[in-house]
């Protein structure tokens, strides 16, 4: 019997609020590049300690990552870390994704803002030990001095200068913004008023 070649399956984690044709530039580079066969954008559960204006619902979020990926079948939204007990730890999402799917193979993708403090992450070893890592380059985040472990690539993908907070507090200021979000995740904001709130704090992801 032949051993069926395992899908090649990149994980982009975030917030996503919102997703921004930055992600999708990022995603596609991916998919493109480094030899993936699909991006799942992973989207981070609502933080209570954040201010609910700010980061809006897994509900809000959830819907503008699958409009924002219509009709692109190498893209996918995951709701898997709104399943999973808080706090919400990569290890513990990867594990859950191994399982659940063993068809696939799983590749972490992180900024180089992430990996410059990935030794505070929880079982950081282990991430590296059994899943490839694919880093990409964040503004003000440089790799000095690029890893050298066979499973850890920092990857030539261009440098992203959108951030969702820069789209968070424009929106709030009533700026126009349709040209930094994908049509349907534009109209979706406006249509349900999202944003409005000035108090705003800077991402993780951009």
């Amino acid at each position: 019997m032949t051993e069926s070649i395992p899908v090649k399956t990149g994980i982009l984690s975030g917030s996503f609020n919102p997703i921004h044709t930055g992600h999708l530039i990022l995603a596609q580079y991916m998919a493109e590049y480094e030899g993936l066969d699909e991006i799942w954008f992973v989207v981070s559960p609502h933080n209570p300690l954040k201010n609910q204006q700010t980061l809006v619902s897994e509900l809000h979020r959830l819907e503008m990552v699958k409009l924002a990926i219509d009709g692109t079948p190498r893209f996918r939204c995951c709701d898997i870390e709104c399943q999973l007990p808080l706090p919400s730890y990569t290890i513990h999402t990867l594990n859950e994704l191994e399982k659940r799917y063993p068809e696939r193979k799983f590749t972490l993708i992180i900024g180089s803002d992430n990996w410059l403090i990935f030794d505070s992450w929880k079982d950081p070893k282990e991430i590296i030990d059994r899943f490839p890592i694919l880093i990409y380059p964040r503004p003000g985040h440089d790799i000095c001095n690029p890893p050298v472990l066979p499973q850890v690539k920092v990857t030539a993908a261009p440098r992203i200068e959108i951030s969702s907070t820069f789209i968070r507090t424009a929106i709030s200021g009533k700026k126009k913004m349709n040209f930094f979000l994908p049509e349907k995740v534009y109209k979706y904001i406006l249509r349900e008023n999202l944003y409005n709130s000035l108090n705003d704090e800077p991402d993780n992801i951009s």
